[in-house]
């Protein structure tokens, strides 16, 4: 596991790297498997009669990922949903660099652990090319959110996107760092 003075920054640059480079004889280090970008990303399908709901799930985004999110717009209609192409219709943050690493470090070792009658990750959560796509049901495994600051129980989807690798050499980098896969049976 990883020494409690260091941040994931750290932990990767001077601990991972070399122990994976070791472990998959890659001779050059840029081909080390290493986060690129952290997306955080939440659909809100109240959004089409009533507007206000964006805002409000916006801040707390916002509170989640330190980060001011951008609106999604729809790519286009739907009508049974009353969904017009360009409507806005969720909030996303994407995250890199020092404010990734504190954000996965977050995930990692306080809101995992808080997964009610978690019992490890599923390995389809890894997709072909080896990022991490976690969905949570709600909202308020995130220590930043207050229960009653919440208008209403909402999920969020956080995907980590991997540069380098294939699957086999992510979900290794993922263990590294604490995250833990369910046993394959």
């Amino acid at each position: 596991m990883q020494k409690h003075d260091m941040s994931f920054k750290e932990y990767y640059e001077k601990t991972i790297r070399e122990k994976l480079a070791k472990e998959f004889e890659l001779k050059n280090p840029l081909a080390v498997p290493k986060l690129e970008k952290v997306v955080v990303n939440v659909g809100v399908g109240e959004a089409t009669s009533n507007r206000k709901v964006l805002e409000t799930v916006a801040k707390q985004i916002e509170k989640i990922t330190g980060q001011k999110p951008v609106f999604t717009k729809a790519r286009r209609a739907i009508s049974g949903f009353k969904v017009r192409k360009g409507m806005p219709i969720g909030v996303k943050v994407t995250l890199r660099g020092k404010r990734m690493y504190d954000f996965f470090e977050k995930l990692v070792k306080i809101v995992i652990p808080r997964i009610k009658d978690f019992r490890g990750i599923d390995l389809s959560c890894l997709d072909s090319s080896g990022n991490l796509n976690l969905g949570f049901t709600e909202q308020l495994i995130f220590p930043e959110l207050e229960f009653d600051d919440i208008d209403r129980i909402r999920g969020l989807q956080v995907t980590v996107v991997v540069k380098g690798g294939d699957r086999e050499k992510n979900k290794r980098l993922f263990e590294e760092f604490g995250i833990p896969f369910k046993s394959e049976k």
